[in-house]
This record gives C-alpha cells, sequence and structure tokens, in this order.
C-alpha cells in the first residue's frame, strides 16, 4: 500500500472494479457469438434473452482466461467456486438478474506491481470473479458526443440513430463473459490509479485473456474514490463508472477528490453514490445512489453447479501460458544487466520486449539498446504515434546503429543524424555515415595537433586548470570539437587534455 498524498489536508483514497472482456468466440453461457459491431439484437440467442426452458451453460474457455490471470498475478484459484444471481431491474437485463459470483469466486486476492515515478508501488486484490455482462439501453442518440456522454460500448447505432425522446434495447452484449477485478482501497492518487490500470491492461492483453479495446468496451475502470484526513477511518465513497479511456481516468478521479473536499469543508456530508463522468465539462455527476451487497439479495444460481477446477487443469493452462511480462523483466535485469527501471519500462508490451531483445542480441550492448528504445525510439513513437510493429526502424538497423557508437565510429550526436534518415528514408548504416561525413576523427596524430593548438589559444583556461579550477576543462573541450567539426571522439579528447595538462 502506498504512503499518503495529502491534497488540501485530505488523503485520497482509491479503488479499482475493472470489468475486463474475456477472448472468447462465444458467450460465457450460451453459444451466441461476441464478435464486436453487428447490428443490434441480432447476437442474442434464447438463452440471452432469457426465454422460458432456457438454461445456462458454463464456457470453459471463460474460465481457463480466468485462470490464466490467477496465474499472473499470483493469486489464489479456487479449486470450488460458486455462482449467484444478482438481482436489480434494468430493461437492458432480460432476467431481471446477472448471473455472477458472490461468496465464493475464482480468483482470490493476488497482486499487480509498477512503477511510478522510478518508485515501485504495489496494489493488492481482493478478488477477480467470472459474470455475464448486460445489454444496453441507447437513449435517443444524435451524435458521437451523445455516446461518449452515456458511456456506450458500442457506436454502429449512429449509423441509424434513434430519434431524440425514443429509446431502444441492443442485447448483443447480454451474457458477453466479464471477469470482474477488484482491489483493495490501495491508491492514493489518480497518477497512481491510471498507472495501475495501464499495468493491468497490459498483463491481461499481454496472456491475451482481453484484447483490451477500450473505446469497443472491452476494459472498463469503475473507480471508488473517497477522501479523509490522516488517520482517520475510512470516508464514504462514491464510483466513478465506465471509465474507458486513461485521460478521462484522471481527469474524473481530480474533479470527484476536489468535488468531496468542497462538500466536506462546506460542512456537507458525502452520500454514497454512483456517478458518471462528463468529457465535455470535466464533472461528475450523480447518477443513482450505490447499492450495497444487501440490496442485490444474492443467492446461489440454482441452474449453475458449483464450478471445479482440478489442480490439473491449473498447471496444464500454467504450462501452456507465455512468459509473463514479471519473469520477462527479471530476466532482463539478470541476463541483460539492466536496471529493473529499465527491464519494467521495457516489458510494457510483447512487441516492445521482443524490439528490445532482437536489438540487444544483435548489437551486444543491452544498456546502450535500452537507452536508446525508453529514449530516442519511444520519443519519436509518441510524437508520431506509431507502434513497435509499425516503426520505420528495423531492431537490425538500430543494432547497427548501437555497434557503430560503441565501437567509437560515430559520436552520440552525430548516431542521432543517423537515426533521423533512419527513420525518415531507411537505409543502410555505415552508408548513411559514409555519405554523410559523420565519421569520427580517431587519428591520433591529427586529434593531437588540434588539442594542441587549442592549448595554445587558450592558456588562460590551462592556467586555471592547472591552478584547481577542474571546470576550466570544459571550457577546452568545446574549442576542440568546433575545430574538429564536431568529429573529434570526446572520450579521446579529455584523454589528451589530462594527458598535456598532467
Amino acid at each position: 500500500m502506498s504512503a499518503a498524498k495529502l491534497v488540501h489536508g485530505y488523503e485520497v483514497v482509491i479503488g479499482f472494479e475493472t470489468h475486463t472482456q474475456l477472448a472468447t468466440q462465444s458467450k460465457i453461457f450460451s453459444r451466441a457469438s461476441t464478435a464486436f459491431g453487428a447490428e443490434p439484437n441480432t447476437q442474442a440467442c434464447a438463452v440471452d434473452l432469457a426465454l422460458p426452458g432456457t438454461l445456462p451453460v458454463m464456457n470453459r474457455a471463460a474460465v481457463e482466461c480466468a485462470i490464466q490471470l490467477g496465474l499472473a498475478l499470483g493469486s489464489h484459484i479456487a479449486p470450488r467456486s460458486v455462482f449467484a444471481r444478482k438481482n436489480y431491474f434494468y430493461p437492458d437485463l432480460p432476467k431481471g438478474y446477472q448471473i455472477s459470483q458472490f461468496e465464493i469466486p475464482v480468483v482470490q486476492g493476488g497482486a499487480v506491481s509498477f512503477f511510478l515515478d522510478g518508485e515501485p508501488k504495489t496494489v493488492r486484490l481482493v478478488r477477480a470473479h467470472l459474470e455475464e455482462d448486460a445489454g444496453k439501453s441507447i437513449h435517443g442518440l444524435t451524435s458521437v458526443r451523445d455516446y461518449s456522454e452515456g458511456s456506450y460500448e458500442s457506436i454502429s447505432e449512429l449509423e441509424n440513430p434513434i430519434p431524440f425522446g425514443s429509446s431502444g434495447i441492443d442485447l448483443n452484449r447480454a451474457g458477453t463473459p466479464l471477469l470482474e477485478i477488484v482491489t483493495e482501497p490501495d491508491m492514493r492518487s489518480s497518477d497512481e490509479a491510471v498507472a495501475y490500470a495501464k499495468e493491468l491492461h497490459k498483463i491481461v492483453t499481454w496472456i491475451g485473456m482481453c484484447d483490451g479495446n477500450m473505446q469497443e468496451g472491452s476494459f472498463r475502470c469503475d473507480a471508488n474514490v473517497s477522501v479523509r484526513k490522516p488517520g482517520a477511518p475510512l470516508g464514504t465513497r462514491r464510483e466513478i463508472k465506465n471509465l474507458n479511456s486513461f485521460k478521462f481516468m484522471q481527469q474524473a478521479i481530480d474533479f470527484e477528490v476536489r468535488w468531496q473536499i468542497e462538500q466536506i469543508e462546506d460542512g456537507h456530508a458525502i452520500q454514497q453514490a454512483t456517478v458518471l463522468f462528463n468529457p465535455d465539462t470535466g464533472e461528475t455527476r450523480a447518477m443513482r445512489t450505490k447499492e450495497d451487497a444487501a440490496d442485490y439479495r444474492y443467492f446461489p444460481d440454482p441452474d449453475l453447479p458449483p464450478l471445479l477446477i482440478a489442480p490439473e487443469w491449473v498447471e496444464r493452462v500454467r504450462s501452456e501460458m507465455t512468459e509473463l511480462p514479471r519473469a520477462m523483466a527479471e530476466r532482463f535485469v539478470r541476463d541483460y544487466g539492466l536496471p529493473e527501471y529499465d527491464a519494467a519500462t521495457l516489458t510494457q508490451s510483447k512487441a516492445m520486449a521482443a524490439y528490445f531483445e532482437d536489438t540487444a542480441t544483435a548489437c551486444g550492448s543491452p544498456k546502450l539498446a535500452s537507452n536508446w528504445i525508453m529514449g530516442e525510439v519511444s520519443r519519436r513513437m509518441n510524437a508520431g504515434e506509431v507502434a513497435f510493429d509499425q516503426l520505420p526502424v528495423s531492431s537490425t538497423q538500430l543494432a547497427a546503429l548501437i555497434s557503430r557508437i560503441a565501437d567509437g565510429t560515430i559520436s552520440n550526436n552525430a548516431a542521432k543524424q543517423v537515426f533521423d534518415t533512419l527513420w525518415i528514408e531507411g537505409g543502410n548504416v555505415d552508408a548513411i555515415i559514409e555519405a554523410k561525413g559523420l565519421k569520427q576523427m580517431n587519428d591520433s596524430g591529427e586529434l593531437e595537433k588540434i588539442v594542441d593548438e587549442v592549448l595554445a589559444a587558450h592558456p588562460k583556461n590551462v592556467e586555471e586548470y592547472k591552478a584547481g579550477n577542474a571546470k576550466a576543462l570544459n571550457g577546452l573541450v568545446g574549442p576542440i570539437m568546433k575545430a574538429s567539426k564536431g568529429k573529434a571522439n570526446p572520450a579521446q579528447v579529455n584523454a589528451l587534455l589530462l594527458k598535456k595538462l598532467g
């Protein structure tokens, strides 16, 4: 759990509930498709519509997704878990209840670890439980803005907008398999909450249990936010629903914190509620009074037997899983000698990790490879919004460039010029170096002549250095680099200066 970070004398307390849509071909209790973007109500079968005489049948692939998450987060995977009926009425919930898990969830405990501003953080998990999604209500949509304000997961209906004042029900999502991941209230700032959400997003997409598409509603976060004076009991929380972008997540939490503090300072009590975030105004607004468990009248679903997961099933899933980002980061530290922060950054995605490994192996300088990927490559990616699998500079080209830095052929400044050309035009590293005349001056005789000339032209710097002013040496390096037209090897320049100045 994180140290307290005070806002106007108050401690912020945040817990998350994240709904991850599982990457299955069919729904959790029926064979209906989960494909995104179909016409409304074309992917809802008799089970999803809760027609009389239908019974749910558990989707084995959804259970395997839950096992994968449990293994990835160091959780306990319950050998026996139970499904319950969560009773509430909404027009887009055909049965009048949602099949979920309450008393015994399939995944219990675990943690998500990440770095924030170079510092390690850990958020503990309470549970992750399997459940079905509801459908969605569409109220008089006429524009994309109406869609974002309503936090809907599909914009297919916008091709034929519902007239103003009318409502429609789309049950395509009804029965879509979800794994709801619930944290302890361990986060103490919006920065930390967003960092947690990004790390969880990375993990679920890395292991392939969720495609992570936030625009399509595959990864939706609810933030429970409260404030308190340091040392006081937990404050009353308000739940911000359906945050489907990291940017809006931060804005919503920051506004909610300010609002709650203002309410308390004005003498008002915070009422537990569910709220929505409006990205146009940057404000949250209450939607309904927040329900508690008792309001849902949970009871075991009589149509579903307990879910039994044998140890052999868990071990088979473990054997088939890809190397996890946490394990890969540890390997990068162990095998490549990288700092933990570098290793954690380079394992933000499989594509980034593979790019680093290919580059480091080819050039033999893993730390230089890490520096370039975390620095120049990432900077250009962010500026141009390019993904790692679309980079114009291949790992082979970057490795060749790094090799020329390591062997002293070019300086770091010259390497950036080569990288510019590679990014825009492509080409061969050595050919670009030759064409642009970027090779460093490695002729010791020629370089020594330049150093002697600069020393003779700057006697004051020489006297100051010999008198004990070490900074005077810097006043000599610049003229040497200028005289060599930037081609002098900085390391050789420093060595020669120190030698000649004693």
